[in-house]
């Protein structure tokens, strides 16, 4: 099985689309473009089969003042003396770099010069590099330069694929070509643009970063820890093993049909799998096809996986305080996503959590 984070690019070349205008509303503050009403934006409650994001995600939220939640204690168990480093994951990014920098930085991944400063250590990021932040392709940089950094050293900096990088490289190669959405016409171009596509990170977009996103993979299983982005069971639908999934999905991007990487899309947009009733189950379902003995995932913001968020007006719109990961469904999944997008927490956690 191949890991596509710090591989070097292919000689083959991806078509530059049209530029995309982003509409103004993307840059403003409320949680929905002006033609969703209230409730009708993606992520904000249960979603049902037959879920397609044709709607705005989840808000982009004013980073002011927040409203404190307790976490329970994160307590990391030592590392032994030898064998691989200390394992670390890292949450959803999208665009906010500085955040990003600062983080690494407060864990000793990064020095005062932004360099890998880690050794041995295995970071792993979630996946959701770009949109609604303001320097994706600069994250995706980084990324990539840690992956070469560290690996140089005997660490390795990985990384999966998010919903984001599938919208973000299904905007690029089909724009505004309808698909079958099953809820209407859709396009990749729209769903990007109401979902925080930034005109800037298209305008930086190159052939080198768009194979490097179409060739992550969509999960792996490391000491035990199932590594995901979403929070969904879909991954169940292409293959019993990791490999077979990673493979599959590769393979449906290399297709480059349309319909089929929005179906793709689609699923990797699904959420909150394990946070209701029958939680448990569902992280059951993942462990027992692919191994491991937790889930570990981003996408669902934690405040949105506690009920804690901001009112829908955007009067009152700044989100809970996070101050960790967010372990839940019987001690069988963690959540990873701090909600950096809504006044939350941008995570970067060494595995494994205490129960």
């Amino acid at each position: 099985m191949t890991q596509g984070a710090g591989q070097g690019p292919e000689a083959v070349r991806t078509e530059t689309l049209r530029d995309f205008r982003v509409p103004a509303y993307i840059h403003e503050t409320g949680p929905y473009p002006p033609s969703a009403a209230p409730g009708e934006a993606a992520g904000v409650g249960e979603e049902p089969e037959g879920y397609t994001p044709t709607r705005r995600d989840l808000p982009v939220i004013n980073r002011g003042d927040t409203v404190q939640v307790v976490m329970d204690p994160a307590a990391v168990a030592p590392q032994p003396a030898d064998g691989p480093g200390p394992l670390y994951v890292v949450g959803d990014v999208h665009g906010y770099l500085d955040q990003l920098v600062a983080a690494l930085q407060e864990q000793g991944l990064l020095d005062a010069a932004g360099n890998w400063s880690a050794g041995t250590a295995r970071l792993w990021f979630l996946g959701d590099f770009t949109d609604r932040g303001p320097d994706g392709i600069g994250v995706i940089d980084l990324v990539m330069r840690l992956s070469a950094e560290a690996a140089a050293v005997g660490g390795y900096c990985k990384a999966l694929m998010g919903n984001h990088e599938l919208l973000l490289l299904g905007a690029k190669r089909f724009g505004d070509t309808p698909v079958n959405s099953g809820a209407g016409t859709a396009t990749f171009q729209a769903a990007w643009l109401l979902n925080g596509g930034q005109k800037t990170d298209m305008d930086r977009l190159q052939d080198h970063h768009l194979q490097w996103m179409a060739r992550l993979d969509a999960m792996e299983q490391v000491d035990g820890h199932l590594l995901v982005h979403s929070d969904t069971t879909a991954y169940l639908d292409y293959g019993d093993s990791i490999e077979a999934v990673n493979d599959t999905i590769r393979e449906t991007l290399t297709r480059n049909d349309a319909d089929e990487c929005w179906d793709l899309f689609r699923k990797f947009t699904r959420r909150f799998a394990f946070r209701d009733e029958g939680g448990a189950e569902a992280a059951l379902s993942l462990l027992d096809t692919y191994g491991g003995t937790r889930v570990v995932h981003g996408h669902s913001p934690i405040p949105y996986l506690l009920g804690e968020v901001g009112s829908e007006d955007g009067e009152d719109a700044a989100g809970p305080v996070v101050e960790g990961p967010h372990l839940y469904a019987d001690g069988l999944a963690i959540a990873m996503d701090g909600g950096v997008t809504m006044a939350g927490k941008l995570l970067v956690q060494q595995l494994p959590l205490d129960s």
